[in-house]
């Protein structure tokens, strides 16, 4: 178990914020959680497990000097264009206050055909996925991921396991050297 007091997240988004709430429930019991506004440091639809990595990062980091907190959590999903398909993927970063970082990835799904092309084109998935189902802010609730699934996987349950990916670290400090 972890003894942070305090985490901060960086971002407001309430999918994101309920994962890390998730996560620290049964791996730091107590922690209180601050959402707060940071700038990811990528582009606003991510490409690729680097550029989504490196956006997880940076909000985490932002997240922990902005709030002082015991640790800063960063959470971001990314595409990546492989051919004719186009993959979702995404990526957790938890750092603490000693610099000690974590990573989590997974939550890599097909997404239909159309979708591909509209990236290409510039468009950033959550308006995609809004527009082909009818829906307004998606990525605030069930994402890509719940509407593709039918609700048996929420964007909140992928991110919550990948959250608590990136703590093995902290949790685990001996072996992370």
């Amino acid at each position: 178990m972890l003894d942070w007091r305090r985490a901060a997240i960086g971002s407001t988004n309430p999918a994101k914020v309920e994962a890390v709430r998730r996560a620290l429930a049964r791996l730091a019991p107590g922690c209180a959680i601050e959402p707060i506004v940071v700038e990811s440091g990528v582009t606003e639809q991510p490409h690729g497990d680097d550029e989504t990595m490196r956006g997880a990062e940076a909000r985490a980091r932002a997240a922990l000097r902005q709030s002082g907190a015991d640790a800063g959590f960063g959470l971001e999903g990314g595409v990546l264009l492989d051919g004719d398909r186009v993959w979702l993927l995404s990526w957790a970063a938890a750092v603490d206050a000693n610099g000690r970082i974590g990573y989590g990835s997974g939550l890599r799904m097909l997404l239909p055909p159309v979708a591909a092309e509209r990236l290409r084109r510039g468009e950033e998935l959550g308006v995609i996925v809004d527009d082909l189902f009818g829906v307004h802010d998606s990525k605030s609730a069930t994402g890509a991921i719940g509407l593709l699934t039918h609700g048996f996987v929420s964007r909140t349950d992928a991110f919550a396991d990948l959250v608590a990916m990136s703590l093995a670290p902290h949790l685990n400090p001996r072996l992370y050297p």
